[in-house]
């Protein structure tokens, strides 16, 4: 388990993390979520030790990092796959981190098996590709069968198979129990991975909260029901906090009734649906709705740099005519 409580990190007068505080449980993945410079790669350099909080505490399985003899045995990590000497193999590479830690060479193959760089174990780091620097890094992460797993962007410059592979990975390690944590900007593979969100931005918190929840909040709740007896329908499922509107003749939004409850009704009574479906929004339309206001560069349209571009064309035609 990883707990963050009241964590503030001041450089002079900028406050990059500011009194953030959230967990991240064994048996859950966690999204950790929020755009360019929130304080995320901040923050989860605090959490490892590579930086100190100005205020505040965190801590990885009841102790702070510095408190681990073994680290690698408590917690796994991967925040720059590149950060590995280019000359050394991939399998020098883990040999070393094992060596410091206690790890048996057997542990070593299993990794490099796990990650899927059997066939390029002896080659040098520095010829690797992207993709297999991100496996490398994975494989360092797991190499001391950590209890918490903390990643960040593991799937950049992984190819379909390998994305796949992350995702059924990631989830594999939560059913095992263990925490994990997962920064990403790819949001429709965070919906796919993770269980629980914290979403941060400018160094506070933005959002503690489950996938489902969030989206279902952004997109204002409420279930569509599709059926011909929509006036009978509309009539077994009012009650005082029960809210029906409708678009068309044959269709219902229902707020304050799940669509278990509806079905359940609509089935006593023989009222026959055509659709029963909860309402929510993408996980990447409900964290641009959320962070809109804490993007620290934030693009032009589409539209407007079009339209500018043309602009700008336009004012150089003009001048070369009149130079001409």
């Amino acid at each position: 388990m990883i707990e963050a409580r009241e964590l503030t990190k001041r450089y002079g007068d900028k406050t990059v993390v500011d009194n953030l505080s959230f967990t991240v449980r064994p048996g859950e993945v966690t999204g950790f979520l929020g755009p360019n410079g929130a304080g995320k790669s901040t923050t989860m350099r605090m959490i490892v030790g590579l930086d100190s909080p100005t205020k505040g505490s965190v801590t990885v399985g009841g102790r702070s990092y510095a408190g681990h003899a073994a680290p690698l045995h408590e917690i796994g990590t991967l925040l720059e796959a590149r950060s590995v000497h280019p000359g050394r193999s991939a399998f020098n590479h883990l040999m070393a981190l094992a060596y410091t830690h206690g790890i048996p060479r057997s542990r070593v193959d299993e990794v490099i098996e796990l990650a899927g760089l059997t066939s390029v174990a002896g080659k040098r780091v520095g010829a690797f590709s992207l993709g297999m620097g991100q496996r490398l890094g994975i494989a360092s992460a797991l190499l001391g069968d950590p209890a918490i797993v903390m990643l960040d962007e593991p799937v950049n410059g992984l190819d379909p198979e390998g994305v796949l592979w992350v995702r059924n990975l990631l989830r594999s390690l939560a059913d095992e129990g263990r925490a994990v944590m997962l920064s990403s900007h790819l949001m429709s593979e965070t919906a796919l991975i993770a269980d629980h969100l914290v979403i941060i931005g400018r160094g506070r918190l933005l959002a503690d909260t489950t996938v489902d929840d969030f989206t279902r909040e952004a997109g204002g709740g409420g279930v569509k029901v599709a059926t011909a007896e929509t006036a009978k329908l509309r009539s077994l499922l009012a009650g005082p906090d029960v809210t029906i509107s409708s678009s068309s003749a044959e269709e219902l939004l229902v707020t304050g009734r799940d669509a278990r409850e509806i079905g359940a009704i609509a089935a006593q009574h023989g009222v026959v649906l055509y659709e029963l479906t909860p309402q929510s929004v993408s996980l990447e339309a409900a964290f641009m709705e959320l962070t809109r206001d804490v993007v620290e560069y934030q693009s032009a349209p589409a539209d407007a740099a079009r339209a500018d571009t043309g602009q700008a064309d336009t004012e150089r035609a003009g001048t070369a005519g009149k130079a001409a």
